[in-house]
This record gives C-alpha cells, structure tokens and sequence, in this order.
C-alpha cells in the first residue's frame, strides 16, 4: 500500500470517526435498539459518489449538488449550463437520512471545500424506513449540511415521481408515489419554517411518463428539462 493509497483511505475514514466521536447521541437516538446496537437497515447496494472538479480554479462561485441517482442524471446539464458562472460539484449517495454515513460523507465534502450555493434532496432510497423515520431523520440532514457550510445558501429539491405508481401494500417496503408525496411534504414542511428555497422537480415530472427511461430515472429529455430547472434556480440565487 503506498503513501497516496493511505492517505486517500484516512480522509474518508478520519470525517466518520470524528463524527461518531463529537455528534450529540440526539442525533441517531432514533435508530438504536434497546440494547444500545444500531437497527439501521441498509439496502443491497450501497455506493457513494463524489465529484469535484475545478479544485485547483478560483474566481467563480461554488455549487455543490447533494442527492442521488437522479441528481447525478441531471448533474452534466446542470454544470453544462452554469459553465462559466459557477464551479458545479456532486455528492450522490444512496444513504437514508438517518444513516450516520450521510452526515458523514457530507462533512467530508463540506469541511473540504467551501461551497456558496448547495442544491440538496433525499428521498428516492431508504423505501425500508417509514415516514416517520423520515420525518425524524430529515432535520438531522439540514442541520448536517448547516453545521458543515456555515454560509451556504440553501436550496431544497423535491423528489421526483416514479414512471408508475406502484400501490404499496400495508408493511410492505417498497417506493410509491404516495410515499414520495408524503416525504416531499415533510420535507417542506421543514425548509419552509427555515426559510430554504424550494426547488419543485416534482409536479413537473408527474404524469410525463416519455421523459422516464424506467420506472425511477429520467432519459435524456427528463434531465435536460431537470437540469435546466436546477440551474434556474440556482442562477435566481447567486442573483441575490
């Protein structure tokens, strides 16, 4: 193992042994047993990426775009569009907002680079969480990305719908556009008290089932329309 392989190893690994260290038990009361173990319950592939290009320029603004595979999808127009006027950065995870690896792959972007404008959303994985686990663990993902970027300005992303909805049966896990109407809700309920700008990618979305390649992610004409609609928003921002 050489020198650069450790190191890259140690600065993913230090931010989440930090974090378990000083973050108040508050935070993840919600999702320990009573014996004190965790019942997080993770989904059969978990994965984590993060792109940050630009680091070495200054003189422009910088954007960084948190959420999932659908932020990763419309994330290249988004760059595209803002080239010039902004450096455009991504976190895309698939951790549930409760999951201590969300705040602490978010701290490890945050406490690395400075960031002016962050677009975020997290609603399309943790479909084995209910909605009050949702609604308890939401708050922690603002005031995660609060702590970590003291003076970013905000801007909440709605989850989009899904190609079908798919009707969930009662205890059944699985996604919904009721689901993601319902955490959608909760989330702003949140941001509004907060004052974040909300980005609606949702009500567009909904009833165009030809923008969808399948039943969860946008072809090209989905994410151009959403990049386009991100890097509006973002522009009306920096605007201010």
């Amino acid at each position: 193992m050489n020198i650069y392989t450790m190191y890259s190893i140690l600065r993913f690994l230090l931010p989440m042994i930090l974090l378990a260290t000083v973050t108040p038990s508050r935070v993840f009361a919600d999702e320990l047993q009573p014996d004190g173990s965790s019942k997080q319950r993770l989904e059969a592939i978990e994965w984590c990426d993060i792109w940050q290009p630009n680091q070495t320029k200054s003189g422009l603004p910088r954007v960084l775009l948190i959420g999932d595979s659908i932020t990763r999808g419309y994330y290249p127009v988004v760059s595209k569009k803002l080239q010039g006027k902004a450096f455009v950065d991504r976190l895309a995870t698939s951790a549930f907002v409760s999951d201590p690896t969300l705040a602490a792959q978010i701290a490890m972007v945050l406490d690395n680079s400075h960031y002016d404008i962050i677009h975020f959303n997290n609603g399309m994985h943790g479909w084995q969480h209910t909605e009050e686990e949702y609604r308890a663990g939401f708050p922690v993902l603002v005031e995660t990305i609060r702590r970590h970027a003291t003076s970013a300005k905000l801007i909440w992303a709605a989850t989009t719908p899904l190609k079908e909805s798919i009707p969930v049966k009662p205890g059944e896990p699985r996604s919904s556009d009721e689901r993601i109407a319902v955490r959608n809700a909760i989330a702003l309920e949140i941001v509004k008290t907060q004052g974040i700008v909300v980005d609606d990618l949702f009500t567009p979305m909904k009833g165009h089932p030809e923008l969808h390649s399948d039943n969860v992610h946008f072809n090209v004409q989905g994410m151009e329309s959403q990049g386009q609609q991100v890097s509006s928003e973002i522009e009306k921002l920096m605007a201010k």
